[in-house]
């Protein structure tokens, strides 16, 4: 009989356990459960949404440093194509110069000067003079907007960096 009192004891425990089992999953789930789901999911979209605003500020940022980048490859460009100009107008100058001077050398070395020789070559060296003038202009032109250009970038990204860590 001990063995029948045995098992019927095991066997309401079990049915015990049972019970409180289906009533655990009639209460449905845990309600404080619930709400903290809730709250984190809730959390989660407001992480994504502050996450969505920085990305739209960085890509805006990027388009307009792009477009800063765009106007002064442009300009740059601008720069040398005048710096070339010039650069070629010395080199004409210059050769016009050399051939002025090796005409009025051999007028010198046959005993004629003749003074419109020399105004010719003047007026050439002159000439030479405003043109190296001018690609120097021109260089110093091209590296101050280059210059400008960086100096540009860096204070954009201080400002950046500024502003990430307010």
């Amino acid at each position: 009989m001990s063995q029948i009192d045995e098992l019927q004891r095991r066997i309401i425990a079990a049915l015990d356990r049972i019970g409180q089992g289906l009533e655990g999953q009639q209460a449905g789930p845990d309600v404080q459960e619930v709400e903290t789901l809730k709250q984190q999911l809730e959390d989660e979209r407001l992480a994504s949404a502050q996450l969505e605003e920085r990305l739209k500020k960085l890509r805006d940022k990027q388009d307009a440093q792009a477009e800063v980048a765009a106007r002064a490859r442009d300009e740059l460009a601008s720069k040398i194509e005048t710096l070339d100009r010039d650069l070629q107008s010395l080199r004409t100058a210059n050769q016009q110069l050399r051939e002025n001077n090796a005409t009025l050398r051999e007028a010198n070395a046959a005993g004629v000067a003749e003074p419109h020789l020399i105004n010719k070559a003047m007026l050439a060296e002159l000439e030479g003079l405003r043109a190296t003038h001018a690609a120097d202009q021109a260089e110093a032109d091209a590296i101050l907007a280059e210059l400008g250009r960086i100096l540009d970038a860096g204070a954009a990204t201080n400002d950046q960096s500024q502003s990430e860590d307010a």
